[in-house]
Protein backbone atom coordinates (compact mmCIF):
# COMPACT_ATOMS: atom_id res chain seq x y z
CA UNK A 1 0.00 0.00 0.00
CA UNK A 2 1.34 3.86 -0.22
CA UNK A 3 2.50 5.54 2.08
CA UNK A 4 2.24 9.10 3.09
CA UNK A 5 4.58 11.24 4.89
CA UNK A 6 4.93 14.69 4.92
CA UNK A 7 7.84 17.37 6.31
CA UNK A 8 6.01 20.43 6.72
CA UNK A 9 2.68 21.44 8.19
CA UNK A 10 0.62 24.95 7.16
CA UNK A 11 -2.43 26.02 7.94
CA UNK A 12 -4.92 25.53 4.69
CA UNK A 13 -5.97 29.01 5.12
CA UNK A 14 -2.29 30.27 4.16
CA UNK A 15 -2.96 27.98 1.06
CA UNK A 16 -5.49 30.19 0.11
CA UNK A 17 -3.92 33.24 0.33
CA UNK A 18 -0.69 31.57 -1.31
CA UNK A 19 -3.21 31.00 -4.58
CA UNK A 20 -5.14 34.48 -4.09
CA UNK A 21 -1.63 35.86 -4.22
CA UNK A 22 -0.56 34.06 -7.12
CA UNK A 23 -4.35 34.99 -8.92
CA UNK A 24 -3.90 38.68 -8.12
CA UNK A 25 -0.29 38.66 -10.66
CA UNK A 26 -1.88 36.09 -13.17
CA UNK A 27 -5.97 37.24 -13.42
CA UNK A 28 -6.56 40.62 -13.87
CA UNK A 29 -10.05 39.90 -13.16
CA UNK A 30 -10.23 38.94 -9.60
CA UNK A 31 -10.59 41.24 -6.89
CA UNK A 32 -11.38 40.35 -3.34
CA UNK A 33 -13.40 41.60 -0.36
CA UNK A 34 -13.23 41.41 3.62
CA UNK A 35 -15.41 41.40 6.70
CA UNK A 36 -12.36 42.37 8.17
CA UNK A 37 -10.70 39.64 8.85
CA UNK A 38 -7.42 39.77 6.31
CA UNK A 39 -5.11 38.21 9.07
CA UNK A 40 -6.91 35.52 9.38
CA UNK A 41 -8.00 35.08 5.99
CA UNK A 42 -4.34 35.47 4.79
CA UNK A 43 -5.25 38.25 1.89
CA UNK A 44 -2.23 40.48 3.10
CA UNK A 45 -0.21 38.95 0.02
CA UNK A 46 -3.02 39.76 -2.54
CA UNK A 47 -3.55 43.52 -0.87
CA UNK A 48 -0.07 44.24 -0.72
CA UNK A 49 0.56 43.90 -4.57
CA UNK A 50 -3.02 44.66 -5.51
CA UNK A 51 -4.95 47.61 -3.69
CA UNK A 52 -6.77 48.63 -6.00
CA UNK A 53 -8.55 45.13 -6.15
CA UNK A 54 -9.39 44.88 -2.60
CA UNK A 55 -12.15 46.14 -0.85
CA UNK A 56 -12.45 46.25 2.87
CA UNK A 57 -16.24 45.88 3.96
CA UNK A 58 -15.20 45.70 7.50
CA UNK A 59 -18.24 43.46 9.93
CA UNK A 60 -21.05 43.26 7.22
CA UNK A 61 -21.15 40.13 5.82
CA UNK A 62 -24.16 40.55 4.06
CA UNK A 63 -23.45 44.12 2.53
CA UNK A 64 -19.65 42.36 1.47
CA UNK A 65 -22.22 39.09 -0.58
CA UNK A 66 -24.42 41.89 -2.33
CA UNK A 67 -21.29 44.13 -3.75
CA UNK A 68 -19.62 40.94 -4.69
CA UNK A 69 -22.81 39.85 -6.39
CA UNK A 70 -23.28 43.16 -8.43
CA UNK A 71 -19.22 43.09 -9.23
CA UNK A 72 -19.92 40.02 -11.28
CA UNK A 73 -21.87 42.33 -13.67
CA UNK A 74 -18.59 44.33 -14.61
CA UNK A 75 -17.06 41.01 -15.47
CA UNK A 76 -14.97 41.00 -12.49
CA UNK A 77 -13.77 37.52 -10.22
CA UNK A 78 -14.74 38.37 -6.69
CA UNK A 79 -13.33 36.42 -3.96
CA UNK A 80 -15.00 36.86 -0.18
CA UNK A 81 -13.21 36.14 3.00
CA UNK A 82 -14.39 35.53 6.03
CA UNK A 83 -14.93 32.18 8.82
CA UNK A 84 -17.23 29.84 7.66
CA UNK A 85 -19.80 30.39 10.00
CA UNK A 86 -20.32 33.78 8.71
CA UNK A 87 -19.73 32.80 5.30
CA UNK A 88 -22.59 30.64 5.09
CA UNK A 89 -25.23 30.91 8.09
CA UNK A 90 -24.86 34.45 8.84
CA UNK A 91 -25.87 35.59 4.61
CA UNK A 92 -27.62 32.72 3.64
CA UNK A 93 -30.42 35.17 2.22
CA UNK A 94 -27.84 36.84 0.32
CA UNK A 95 -25.95 33.63 -0.65
CA UNK A 96 -29.33 32.49 -2.35
CA UNK A 97 -30.75 35.53 -3.48
CA UNK A 98 -28.35 37.77 -5.04
CA UNK A 99 -25.57 35.05 -6.13
CA UNK A 100 -26.66 31.96 -6.72
CA UNK A 101 -30.24 32.35 -8.07
CA UNK A 102 -29.25 34.75 -10.78
CA UNK A 103 -25.71 32.42 -10.78
CA UNK A 104 -23.28 35.12 -10.36
CA UNK A 105 -19.27 33.71 -10.45
CA UNK A 106 -18.60 34.74 -6.85
CA UNK A 107 -16.21 32.58 -5.19
CA UNK A 108 -16.95 32.32 -0.98
CA UNK A 109 -13.81 31.68 0.50
CA UNK A 110 -14.46 30.14 3.99
CA UNK A 111 -11.79 29.59 6.81
CA UNK A 112 -11.95 28.39 10.56
CA UNK A 113 -14.21 25.54 9.57
CA UNK A 114 -14.90 23.41 11.41
CA UNK A 115 -13.99 21.78 15.29
CA UNK A 116 -10.93 22.77 14.28
CA UNK A 117 -11.54 26.34 14.82
CA UNK A 118 -10.86 25.55 18.71
CA UNK A 119 -11.02 27.85 21.17
CA UNK A 120 -13.29 30.39 20.07
CA UNK A 121 -15.84 27.71 20.73
CA UNK A 122 -19.45 26.66 19.32
CA UNK A 123 -20.58 29.84 17.91
CA UNK A 124 -17.62 30.32 15.76
CA UNK A 125 -17.28 26.26 15.09
CA UNK A 126 -20.04 25.96 12.11
CA UNK A 127 -20.40 22.01 11.45
CA UNK A 128 -23.44 22.93 8.98
CA UNK A 129 -22.12 25.02 6.58
CA UNK A 130 -21.50 22.18 3.84
CA UNK A 131 -25.28 20.91 4.14
CA UNK A 132 -26.26 24.42 3.94
CA UNK A 133 -24.31 25.11 0.62
CA UNK A 134 -24.81 21.97 -1.31
CA UNK A 135 -28.10 22.38 -1.13
CA UNK A 136 -28.24 25.80 -2.95
CA UNK A 137 -28.94 25.19 -6.84
CA UNK A 138 -26.04 25.72 -9.20
CA UNK A 139 -23.49 26.26 -5.88
CA UNK A 140 -20.39 24.17 -6.47
CA UNK A 141 -18.75 22.97 -3.22
CA UNK A 142 -14.75 22.46 -2.05
CA UNK A 143 -13.47 21.07 0.83
CA UNK A 144 -9.78 21.17 0.76
CA UNK A 145 -7.54 18.76 2.86
CA UNK A 146 -3.95 20.42 3.11
CA UNK A 147 -2.34 23.76 2.42
CA UNK A 148 -1.30 22.76 -1.34
CA UNK A 149 -4.66 21.28 -2.08
CA UNK A 150 -6.05 24.33 -1.12
CA UNK A 151 -3.60 26.86 -3.21
CA UNK A 152 -4.54 24.72 -6.20
CA UNK A 153 -8.13 24.68 -5.56
CA UNK A 154 -8.07 28.47 -5.04
CA UNK A 155 -7.09 29.20 -8.26
CA UNK A 156 -8.71 26.32 -10.02
CA UNK A 157 -12.03 27.81 -9.26
CA UNK A 158 -11.37 31.22 -10.39
CA UNK A 159 -11.95 29.86 -14.11
CA UNK A 160 -15.01 27.71 -13.16
CA UNK A 161 -18.12 30.23 -14.42
CA UNK A 162 -20.79 29.82 -11.65
CA UNK A 163 -20.87 30.66 -7.53
CA UNK A 164 -18.12 28.61 -5.56
CA UNK A 165 -18.18 27.55 -1.81
CA UNK A 166 -14.23 27.27 -1.00
CA UNK A 167 -14.63 25.38 2.50
CA UNK A 168 -10.61 25.63 4.94
CA UNK A 169 -9.55 26.07 8.04
CA UNK A 170 -7.44 27.20 10.81
CA UNK A 171 -5.02 24.29 12.44
CA UNK A 172 -1.94 23.70 10.66
CA UNK A 173 -1.81 19.97 9.12
CA UNK A 174 0.32 17.86 7.39
CA UNK A 175 1.68 18.91 4.07
CA UNK A 176 1.32 15.26 1.88
CA UNK A 177 -0.73 16.24 -1.85
CA UNK A 178 1.77 17.27 -4.35
CA UNK A 179 2.84 21.01 -5.19
CA UNK A 180 -0.03 22.68 -7.25
CA UNK A 181 1.16 23.00 -10.78
CA UNK A 182 -0.89 25.06 -13.55
CA UNK A 183 -0.17 22.52 -16.18
CA UNK A 184 -2.05 20.06 -17.06
CA UNK A 185 -0.95 16.89 -15.61
CA UNK A 186 -2.01 14.26 -13.13
CA UNK A 187 -1.26 17.08 -10.08
CA UNK A 188 -3.42 19.47 -11.85
CA UNK A 189 -6.62 20.17 -9.49
CA UNK A 190 -10.28 19.11 -11.32
CA UNK A 191 -13.00 20.24 -10.25
CA UNK A 192 -15.49 17.07 -9.05
CA UNK A 193 -12.74 14.77 -9.55
CA UNK A 194 -12.19 12.18 -6.49
CA UNK A 195 -8.53 11.05 -6.01
CA UNK A 196 -7.72 7.67 -5.08
CA UNK A 197 -4.82 7.92 -2.42
CA UNK A 198 -4.61 4.09 -1.83
CA UNK A 199 -5.96 0.75 -2.85
CA UNK A 200 -7.78 -1.90 -0.98
CA UNK A 201 -10.25 -4.75 -1.38
CA UNK A 202 -11.51 -5.07 2.21
CA UNK A 203 -13.51 -1.12 2.93
CA UNK A 204 -13.69 1.78 1.04
CA UNK A 205 -12.54 5.34 3.21
CA UNK A 206 -14.20 8.47 1.40
CA UNK A 207 -12.74 11.65 3.48
CA UNK A 208 -12.98 15.34 3.33
CA UNK A 209 -10.81 17.71 4.04
CA UNK A 210 -8.89 17.60 7.47
CA UNK A 211 -9.90 14.37 7.66
CA UNK A 212 -7.78 12.80 4.71
CA UNK A 213 -4.69 12.68 6.67
CA UNK A 214 -6.73 10.72 9.10
CA UNK A 215 -7.70 8.23 6.82
CA UNK A 216 -4.64 7.61 5.44
CA UNK A 217 -3.35 7.19 8.87
CA UNK A 218 -6.20 4.52 9.55
CA UNK A 219 -5.49 2.85 6.78
CA UNK A 220 -2.00 1.89 7.73
CA UNK A 221 -3.34 0.94 11.16
CA UNK A 222 -5.66 -1.17 9.53
CA UNK A 223 -2.79 -2.82 7.52
CA UNK A 224 -1.24 -3.59 10.50
CA UNK A 225 -4.39 -6.25 11.26
CA UNK A 226 -4.38 -7.49 7.53
CA UNK A 227 -7.16 -5.44 6.49
CA UNK A 228 -6.77 -3.33 3.17
CA UNK A 229 -8.38 0.15 2.72
CA UNK A 230 -9.17 2.05 -0.54
CA UNK A 231 -9.04 5.79 0.85
CA UNK A 232 -10.51 8.31 -1.51
CA UNK A 233 -10.19 11.58 -1.00
CA UNK A 234 -13.08 13.64 -2.00
CA UNK A 235 -11.84 17.84 -2.13
CA UNK A 236 -15.28 18.34 -4.19
CA UNK A 237 -18.62 17.69 -2.24
CA UNK A 238 -20.82 19.33 -5.07
CA UNK A 239 -20.64 17.73 -7.91
CA UNK A 240 -19.69 14.22 -6.30
CA UNK A 241 -17.34 12.12 -7.77
CA UNK A 242 -19.90 9.19 -7.69
CA UNK A 243 -18.43 6.88 -10.44
CA UNK A 244 -15.03 6.62 -8.54
CA UNK A 245 -17.01 6.14 -5.27
CA UNK A 246 -19.11 3.14 -7.10
CA UNK A 247 -16.21 1.85 -8.74
CA UNK A 248 -14.16 1.57 -5.44
CA UNK A 249 -17.47 0.34 -3.50
CA UNK A 250 -18.57 -2.42 -6.59
CA UNK A 251 -14.82 -4.29 -5.44
CA UNK A 252 -14.86 -3.54 -1.30
CA UNK A 253 -18.70 -3.97 -0.72
CA UNK A 254 -18.85 -1.04 1.99
CA UNK A 255 -17.62 2.49 3.04
CA UNK A 256 -16.59 4.71 5.52
CA UNK A 257 -17.24 8.32 4.92
CA UNK A 258 -14.73 10.88 7.16
CA UNK A 259 -15.87 14.53 7.73
CA UNK A 260 -15.60 17.53 10.14
CA UNK A 261 -18.82 18.00 9.81
CA UNK A 262 -22.35 17.23 11.14
CA UNK A 263 -23.23 13.59 9.61
CA UNK A 264 -26.26 15.11 8.46
CA UNK A 265 -26.57 17.33 5.73
CA UNK A 266 -22.48 16.57 5.00
CA UNK A 267 -20.60 14.03 2.77
CA UNK A 268 -21.37 11.02 3.88
CA UNK A 269 -25.45 12.00 3.49
CA UNK A 270 -24.01 12.31 -0.40
CA UNK A 271 -22.39 9.49 -0.26
CA UNK A 272 -25.35 7.53 0.79
CA UNK A 273 -27.65 9.07 -1.71
CA UNK A 274 -25.10 7.92 -4.55
CA UNK A 275 -25.63 4.32 -2.54
CA UNK A 276 -29.27 4.16 -2.44
CA UNK A 277 -29.50 4.74 -6.02
CA UNK A 278 -27.19 2.63 -7.98
CA UNK A 279 -25.20 -0.16 -5.25
CA UNK A 280 -26.39 -0.25 -1.71
CA UNK A 281 -23.65 -1.41 0.36
CA UNK A 282 -23.21 -0.96 4.22
CA UNK A 283 -21.93 2.66 5.58
CA UNK A 284 -20.69 3.83 8.72
CA UNK A 285 -20.38 7.86 9.36
CA UNK A 286 -17.58 9.59 10.92
CA UNK A 287 -18.50 13.15 11.21
CA UNK A 288 -20.66 15.16 14.46
CA UNK A 289 -23.72 13.13 15.68
CA UNK A 290 -25.96 16.16 15.38
CA UNK A 291 -24.26 18.65 17.88
CA UNK A 292 -22.68 21.71 18.31
CA UNK A 293 -19.11 22.55 19.53
CA UNK A 294 -17.35 23.70 22.43
CA UNK A 295 -13.76 25.36 23.36
CA UNK A 296 -10.74 23.99 23.32
CA UNK A 297 -7.78 23.17 21.04
CA UNK A 298 -8.80 21.25 18.18
CA UNK A 299 -6.91 18.30 18.90
CA UNK A 300 -8.60 18.22 22.38
CA UNK A 301 -11.77 18.39 19.85
CA UNK A 302 -10.60 15.98 17.14
CA UNK A 303 -10.66 13.43 19.64
CA UNK A 304 -13.68 14.61 22.02
CA UNK A 305 -16.04 14.29 18.94
CA UNK A 306 -14.34 11.17 17.33
CA UNK A 307 -12.85 12.81 14.60
CA UNK A 308 -9.14 11.29 13.88
CA UNK A 309 -7.53 7.63 12.77
CA UNK A 310 -9.10 5.94 15.88
CA UNK A 311 -12.51 6.36 14.73
CA UNK A 312 -12.10 5.75 11.42
CA UNK A 313 -10.46 2.40 11.99
CA UNK A 314 -13.37 1.18 14.24
CA UNK A 315 -15.99 2.35 12.06
CA UNK A 316 -14.12 0.74 9.36
CA UNK A 317 -13.81 -2.66 11.50
CA UNK A 318 -17.63 -2.54 11.97
CA UNK A 319 -18.66 -1.82 9.01
CA UNK A 320 -16.97 -5.15 7.32
CA UNK A 321 -18.51 -6.71 9.82
CA UNK A 322 -21.90 -5.80 8.37
CA UNK A 323 -20.92 -7.06 4.77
Amino acid sequence: MKKYTYTEKKDTRSGFGTGLAHLGRTNPNVVALCADLIGSLKMDEFIKENPERFFQIGIAEANMMGIAAGLTIGGKIPFTGTFAAFSTGRVYDQIRQSIAYSDKNVKICASHAGLTLGEDGATHQILEDLGLMKMIPGMTVINTCDFNQTEAATIAIAEHEGPVYLRFGRPVVPIFMPKFTDTENENKFVIGKGIQMTEGNDVTIVATGHLVWEALQASEALEKEGITAEVINIHTIKPLDEELILKSIAKTGCVVTAEEHNIIGGLGESVARTLALNNPVPQEFVGTQDTFGESGTPAQLMEKYNLNAAAIVAASKKVIKRT
